[in-house]
């Protein structure tokens, strides 16, 4: 191993030469002054993958759609590198479909709820995209506005068939040799 001090000259740059070769210490042509290759244009925002796409986004209106099914609607405010969320003046919406509260219902129902500064862990996040502010107070298509304490009594009763059916049907699997993915878990 060679032993180098501060004061020790560097080596000439190893460029070859030969005909039609620039002269001891000159780079070959495709190299800038100073031996540096040439930088790579900047890439456009659309080529990013990570969660630096969220910096269009920033301070403008979102909405969130969470793994459990909430729907948040907010001014992102703030992220991080495994796109957390900060947002502000966030609305949770909940939706009850067709049919919920009776059979003869043609259309659904939704409510908002005030939830205010809400952190949003990134790896809960399905989907998100910005709301167009032109239409931001229509009502969803297909849904009318109701009462909010209605809209949550449908929404917890839907929610309890659904977990009941879904019961049912990994019962009716497991008869028949099928595991599900909690099978073997306490269920409570």
């Amino acid at each position: 191993m060679e032993h180098l001090s501060i004061n020790d000259q560097p080596p000439p740059p190893p460029f070859p030469q030969g005909p039609g070769q620039p002269g001891p210490g000159m780079p070959p042509p495709g190299l800038l002054g100073g031996g540096r290759p040439p930088q790579p244009q900047q890439l456009p925002a659309q080529m990013f993958t990570t969660a630096a796409q969220l910096l269009d986004l920033t301070d403008k209106k979102l909405m969130v759609a969470l793994r459990d099914g909430r729907k948040l609607t907010g001014i992102l405010r703030s992220w991080d590198q495994f796109a957390n969320l900060v947002l502000q003046q966030t609305k949770e919406r909940i939706f009850v479909p067709p049919g919920t509260q009776s059979p003869a219902q043609t259309r659904g129902l939704y409510a908002d709820v005030d939830r205010g500064l809400f952190v949003v862990r990134g790896e809960n996040v399905l989907l998100m995209g910005e709301i167009d502010l032109d239409r931001d107070d229509d009502p969803p298509p297909g849904y009318d506005p109701a009462d909010l304490e209605l809209v949550q009594t449908l929404a917890k009763q839907k929610k309890a068939e659904e977990k009941a059916k879904e019961k049912r049907k990994v019962k009716k699997l497991s008869t028949i040799g099928f595991e599900g993915e909690n099978v073997g878990e306490a269920l409570l």
